[in-house]
């Protein structure tokens, strides 16, 4: 009697039927057609059909061998015994295959476990990757206008000011406050300064180049890094036009608003060569510049000492 080889098709049953292979999909590879394995419940249904129809055939050959055996004997006491012990052969080859089937089948189940905590895992680790970038975000940006919050401009305003570098150009801050902006928080709620807030981020970070910074700083207060500053003349008109891109009309719903900013100035390294220090002379100017209605001032030693010492004890005491 032939059996059927490693790479044959399955061997025919008693009734005729073939076995079928235990793949869901029907590929002959044991993989789901997207390139995953299929559930291993899923594949035991076939599996067990399988496994029934050929445990049928060979309990029908060893029954014929020992029908056959028996035959033999009854003729010949002295006939070989051949055929019987291939029965018993085929006794120990048959559990010897259950054997192995099942533990394939567990090994099968422990893969798929294994693949489906792998891709738990993956996705777990994108989350929290995920999650890692919005809280350094955060960490880092105003939460209402996306800007870069105090210690992220103070942190660029530090880089750019690190010692030791040739080629560092001179450079500018600018302290931007808006006036009467707590009239509008009063009378027309929070959430309407909260709007007035962000349009005036936007038009901020529109105003300036690409290679300029600017950030909130807290409440109604922002600030501006300018780079490789061009000169006093180039800054006044800086000033002047984000005065400007400011102060223009902004509507908010059904109300209409005109906000002015008061701007103070200082410029590295003639006022300061630190950031912290640098921006409280741009905030001592700003007082200046709000106190007498100037729209922008420049940093004046003399002029802006006591407003100076008001501005250190506040970024002192700023998170």
């Amino acid at each position: 009697m032939s059996r059927p080889s490693a790479g044959s098709a399955a061997a025919p049953t008693s009734n005729g039927r073939h076995p079928q292979p235990g793949h869901a999909n029907g590929n002959g590879n044991g993989h789901a057609g997207n390139g995953h394995s299929a559930p291993p419940v899923a594949a035991d249904v076939a599996n067990d059909v399988a496994v029934a129809d050929w445990n049928d055939l060979l309990q029908a050959v060893k029954a014929r061998m020992r029908q056959l055996g028996d035959a033999m004997r009854s003729h010949d006491a002295d006939a070989p015994s051949g055929v019987l012990e291939c029965a018993t052969a085929l006794d120990q080859l048959q559990e010897t295959l259950l054997h192995e089937l099942g533990r394939h089948r567990r090994l099968e189940l422990e893969l798929f476990d294994t693949r489906m905590a792998l891709a738990m895992s993956r996705s777990a680790l994108a989350g929290t990757r995920d999650g890692e970038r919005r809280a350094r975000h955060q960490a880092l940006h105003d939460d209402l206008t996306s800007l870069p919050n105090r210690t992220n401009f103070l942190a660029r305003l530090q880089e750019s000011l690190a010692p030791g570098e040739a080629s560092r150009a001179p450079l500018a801050v600018f302290y931007l406050d808006l006036d009467a902006f707590k009239a509008v928080n009063d009378t027309h709620g929070h959430a309407a300064g909260d709007e007035l807030l962000r349009i005036v981020a936007a038009r901020l970070a529109r105003a300036l180049r690409a290679e300029d910074l600017v950030g909130r700083l807290g409440g109604d207060e922002f600030a501006c890094l300018i780079a490789d500053m061009p000169g006093p003349a180039a800054l006044t008109q800086l000033a002047r036009k984000l005065y400007d891109t400011v102060a223009a009309p902004l509507t908010i719903g059904a109300l209409r608003f005109v906000v002015r900013p008061s701007i103070g100035i200082a410029m590295c390294p003639d006022d300061a060569d630190t950031a912290a220090t640098l921006l409280q002379c741009a905030d001592a100017a700003m007082y200046r510049a709000k106190r007498q209605q100037l729209g922008h001032a420049f940093y004046e030693a003399q002029a802006d000492a006591a407003a100076r010492g008001v501005t250190a004890q506040r970024g002192a005491a700023a998170p």
